[in-house]
This record gives structure tokens, sequence and C-alpha cells, in this order.
């Protein structure tokens, strides 16, 4: 069974300001790429709601993922074990994305996956491209609410 390859990559003006995200699917030959814009968020909760989004797409179970994103943070939180102690603690000392976190991690119980960063704004095609998708979406009409985000919530 072949790798799934997810690149992801957000984008706010301002932080927080209008934000989107971007990311692409990638499994042999095809690709899929999905984007939407927010009317206020930072960029933390762009990067990690495209590797949501790209997740809740899905429709199999048991999947062995790569992810590649260029936030230092979304990839540090599961790589370095942070995201780990943020649940066990439940986000103990004001954690930020508390909600998107708690989502991203029921999602990752269904698959295997491995993060890889990249280097932002360099030779990476795909990751060049959800760039694109995610300041084409900020920059968008008819954005969209981040509810946790404008409720405070986070």
């Amino acid at each position: 069974m072949s790798n799934l390859l997810i690149y992801t990559d957000g984008a706010a003006r301002g932080n927080p300001g209008p934000g989107g995200y971007g990311a692409i699917l990638k499994w042999g030959t095809t690709e899929k790429e999905l984007s939407a814009g927010y009317r206020l968020t930072t960029n933390n909760r762009m990067e990690l709601l495209a590797v949501i989004s790209a997740l809740e797409a899905l429709t199999k179970t048991n999947l062995s993922i790569t992810i590649y994103s260029d936030s230092q943070y979304v990839v540090k939180a599961v790589t370095q074990g942070w995201l780990n102690n943020w649940i066990r603690t439940d986000f103990k000392g004001g954690k930020k994305n508390k909600d998107l976190w708690k989502r991203f991690f029921a999602l990752s119980k269904k698959h295997s996956i491995q993060f890889v960063w990249v280097k932002g704004h360099a030779d990476n095609q795909y990751n060049n491209r959800c760039d694109v998708l995610a300041t084409t979406a900020a920059d968008g009409k008819d954005l969209l609410v981040d509810e946790g985000y404008e409720s405070g919530q986070t």
C-alpha cells in the first residue's frame, strides 16, 4: 500500500487578521487541493487547520501518512511530544489552540502519521503551491468565521 502524502501551509494577513490554509493530498498520481479563508484568525491556527482539514477529508482509516509542513509549531508539537503533554495536562498554563489540537489529536489516532518539516518559500513545489492556496484564500471574499478564535475559547 502506498503512502499518502499531505502538504500543508497556513497564512494570516496580520496576526491576528484574515487568514487561510492550503493543503494538497497526493496519493500516487492523484492530487486533491483544499483551501479556505477566515475573516479573523492567527497564522498558527491556519497552519494547524490545514493539517486537520486534510485529515478530515479522508474517507479511509489506518492509512500511512506523511505530512509536510513549514510550521515548526505544528511539527515540533507532535514530533517532540509537546502535544501529548498538553493533552495530559488539559492545556494547563494557557496553551493556545486547544480546540484545534483536540481535533487533530482525535484524527491522528485513526492513522499512522509522520511529520516532516520543510523550509517555507523554498524549493518544494507542493509547499509553494500550498502557500499560494493559503494566501489566496486569506485574500478572498466571503471569509469564514473561525469560531474557536472569535469566541475566545482557544
